[in-house]
Parts: structure tokens; C-alpha cells; sequence
């Protein structure tokens, strides 16, 4: 029979789970918590400022539960037992200078470097996480479906004709739709800037790195914070435009020369889609030698050389014929000549 006390022994033994990194794994997961990406030491972490993460404690007092003892410590002192822990690290701005045209720092820069003292502090730190997130579910089968993403994209030649279009149009009007929002933006941006000095991106976080998907398409601007450009500079870039414009449009290629680019595209396009593995083997067929069958291959090779020598032959005899008719040719002539 089993000892009662087994199973205690057994719970005692096992390591307690850390209520910290509990903790930050929770605040970590929680959207309530402002984070962004940047790249430390070339490797890409997500961080936070430390005035968000004051405030992000004190308005989620429930998440201190997990600590259970410690549950009555302030946001100060569990973000400085985090970073002896080592699930934090302070970190700092890289760019350190305000940049020409703004008024003040990025409220999140893009670069960090660890900080020199690492304690936690409200004024303009920042924090970066350094233990792995969890994947959640989706990203784990989304992993599993990308060789299957890759083999489906070798396998586009023995597509079915009507495969190969939707996916030629899908993919094409969708670059066509990502250079239309990209000349559109730099359109209005260029538009506004120089006829009112303001500086208006539609979409401005389409094109950055760090961006999340839900900021990734934010449709309306932020308040722009830099100064308003001069006039000479404006006037400038504005005769730069115009003289650009004038250069394209001399320059611009005729309707031949438009016709045919589009008809050697079309013909390209048109080989790409009609491809297929029946066309190939066949052209493959086409291009064998006729072999007879029934004859033994040593009797094929024997009669190709022996119909070679033949050839040879004959042309030798030919060419000593030709010689000796002009020897005797040109010794007539001589003939003649003398009598």
C-alpha cells in the first residue's frame, strides 16, 4: 500500500510557480498596457515606458492577486523585483537629440540601448521585455500552414486555365491597389505641404515597421507636431515638381511604343497561362529522334556509320573527279595556246 504522505511529499517537492512571472506574462498579454517594438542591439523586443506602466497597475489593482503575499507592494517596487528577476530590462534612447523640423523626442522611439542603471523610474524610461511570449493557438497552425503556402505557389504552372486567372487578377489588382494608396498619399501629402505647409499622411503608419495591425491601418493622421516649412523651400520643391512632370511627359514613350511593350507583356502573360505538363511532354516527343523498333540499336548505330563512311567516301571521289577535271582543263588551255 501506497504511504498517505506520498502525494505531500511530492507537492513540496515540485518548484512553486513563480507569481511573478505570472504576473508579467498577464500584464504583458493585457491590452490596457501601452507597448511598441523597437530594435535593441539588433535584436527586435517590445517595450513599455514606465509612467504607463504606474498608471497600468494602479487602475488594474485585481492583476496584483497573482502575487499573493507580495500583492500589497506598489507599481515601483514589482517593476524593480522584475528587473532583478530578469524579466525586465531598462533600456534608453539611442537618438538622443531632437531631430531638425520637431519640437520635441518620439514618445516611442524606434532604437534603444540598455540602460547603465537598471532601476525602475517614471521619467522618460523605458522597459523592455525578456522572456519569450507565448504563441498563442493561430500563430502555431499558421506556422504549419506556410510550406503548404510554398508548395501551393511551385504548383501554379499545372494550375487549371481558370485557377491561373483568379489568381493573376487577385494579385494583380491588389498590387494595383498598393501603388494607388501609395501615390494617393504621396499626392495629398505633397499637394498640402506645399500649398499650406502642413504635413498630412493618410494612412501614416502604413509603411512603418514597428506598427501593430490595428495601427497599421489607422486611416486619419496625428497632430503634426514640427514646425511649418518656409516659403522658399516650398516654392523650390514646387518648381522641382513641375519641372519633373514637364521632363515625364516630354519623355513619355508614343502609342507604338506603348502597343508594343503591352503586346510582348500580353505574349508573356499569355505563355505563363497556357503552360501546361501535356504541352511540355509533347514538345519533348517532338524533339526525340525516329528510331525503328524493330531493328536492334547495335544495327541502328552500325548502318548510321557505315551510311557516314559511305558519305565520306563519295564526297572524296567527287572531290578527286572535280581536281582532276580541272588539271586536265587547264592543260588543254595551255595546249591551245602554244599551237
Amino acid at each position: 500500500m501506497k504511504k498517505p504522505g506520498g502525494a505531500e511529499k511530492k507537492k513540496k517537492q515540485a518548484a512553486p510557480k513563480d507569481v511573478f512571472q505570472a504576473f508579467a506574462e498577464k500584464a504583458r498579454d493585457h491590452k490596457d498596457l501601452v507597448s511598441r517594438w523597437a530594435v535593441l542591439q539588433e535584436t527586435r523586443v517590445e517595450y513599455f515606458r514606465g509612467k504607463d506602466f504606474v498608471s497600468f497597475v494602479r487602475n488594474h489593482l485585481e492583476l496584483k492577486d497573482i502575487l499573493e503575499s507580495d500583492r500589497s507592494l506598489e507599481a515601483e517596487d514589482i517593476a524593480n523585483i522584475l528587473l532583478k528577476k530578469n524579466l525586465l530590462v531598462r533600456c534608453g534612447r539611442v537618438v538622443k537629440t531632437v531631430r531638425p523640423g520637431k519640437k520635441k523626442l518620439s514618445t516611442f522611439p524606434a532604437h534603444l540601448e540598455i540602460y547603465h542603471d537598471q532601476v525602475f523610474s517614471e521619467n522618460d524610461a523605458f522597459f523592455a521585455w525578456t522572456f519569450v511570449k507565448r504563441r498563442p493557438l493561430w500563430q502555431t497552425l499558421l506556422s504549419f500552414c506556410w510550406p503548404i503556402l510554398t508548395l501551393a505557389i511551385c504548383l501554379f504552372p499545372v494550375y487549371p486555365h481558370q485557377v491561373k486567372l483568379l489568381i493573376l487578377y487577385s494579385c494583380a489588382g491588389l498590387l494595383l491597389l498598393i501603388l494607388c494608396l501609395l501615390l494617393l498619399r504621396g499626392l495629398v501629402f505633397g499637394a498640402l505641404w506645399i500649398l499650406l505647409g502642413k504635413r498630412f499622411w493618410l494612412f501614416p503608419n502604413i509603411l512603418a515597421e514597428e506598427a501593430t495591425l490595428k495601427e497599421l491601418f489607422q486611416f486619419w493622421p496625428q497632430k503634426d507636431e514640427g514646425e511649418r516649412p518656409k516659403w522658399t523651400a516650398r516654392l523650390f520643391y514646387a518648381i522641382a515638381g513641375v519641372v519633373v512632370i514637364s521632363i515625364l511627359r516630354h519623355h513619355a514613350p508614343d502609342e507604338a511604343a506603348r502597343a508594343r511593350y503591352q503586346k510582348r507583356v500580353s505574349n508573356i502573360i499569355d505563355d505563363v497561362l497556357e503552360w501546361s505538363p501535356s504541352l511540355a511532354l509533347s514538345g519533348m516527343i517532338e524533339k526525340q529522334p525516329v528510331v525503328n523498333i524493330t531493328e536492334p540499336i547495335d544495327n541502328v548505330t552500325d548502318s548510321k556509320s557505315s551510311d557516314e563512311k559511305l558519305f565520306s567516301s563519295g564526297d572524296l571521289d567527287d572531290e578527286t573527279i572535280s581536281n582532276e577535271e580541272v588539271t586536265e582543263n587547264t592543260e588543254d588551255s595551255d595546249h591551245h595556246q602554244n599551237i
